[in-house]
């Protein structure tokens, strides 16, 4: 049985993606294809949201940035920072274990083209207000892209004029956590140059302090 913050298998929410779904199962029977659980402790004090699996990375995988570009540089970050043990090896049985930090999906299913629609997020919307409502310790939350941080602003009903997307911007929301922005740790943002190693290094230490305020 799904936890509540976590959609089952067979999640019928978005017929679109419900149907593409379906047709990956066809293609390449051996992949996950299914919403894509949370990873890391749920006590955990930070949350990083990122937009939704990546069709050959944690849609084949089956955990968060795993097997695709952003997972490089995203879990390459997280071990370098002492956010996680072991080795990364694009496997969901590396044995990676994170510390102290979670990573989950604002969209759990595959989008055609990394495209969800807005229906589509907003079907979805559900399982991140239960993940932010299941995390105890939850001091700030890392929203990797535009999408990720208009997700985490709607699921605290705030206004986005009032909270705008910038790389490296930090808001303290009010009665929860502290919202930082990230751009996406996507193949496009470092390959142009958009998001370095070292500016996503300075952001994400950013974020880590804000836990300890």
């Amino acid at each position: 049985m799904a936890q509540n913050h976590e959609p089952g298998r067979d999640c019928p929410r978005c017929p679109r993606l419900v149907a593409f779904r379906e047709e990956m199962r066809i293609k390449h029977p051996g992949w996950h294809n299914a919403p894509v659980p949370s990873f890391g402790p749920l006590d955990a004090s930070l949350l990083i949201v990122g937009l939704g699996p990546g069709l050959r990375g944690a849609n084949a995988t089956g955990r968060p940035f795993t097997g695709d570009w952003a997972g490089d540089l995203l879990y390459g970050t997280l071990l370098a920072k002492g956010r996680a043990s072991g080795v990364y090896d694009e496997r969901p049985d590396d044995g990676l274990e994170l510390i102290d930090c979670r990573i989950t999906n604002a969209v759990r299913c595959v989008p055609p083209a990394n495209r969800p629609t807005g229906e589509e997020e907003q079907s979805c919307r559900p399982f991140l207000i239960e993940e932010i409502a299941s995390m105890p310790r939850l001091r700030v939350i890392l929203a990797l892209g535009g999408i990720a941080h208009n997700a985490v602003l709607t699921t605290r009903k705030l206004k986005k004029n009032a909270y705008p997307f910038a790389h490296g911007a930090i808001h303290p929301l009010p009665d929860g956590p502290t919202l930082v922005d990230s751009y996406h740790c996507s193949r496009l943002n470092t390959n142009t140059r958009r998001l370095t190693e070292a500016m996503f290094h300075q952001v994400f230490d950013s974020a880590v302090a804000a836990t300890r305020k």
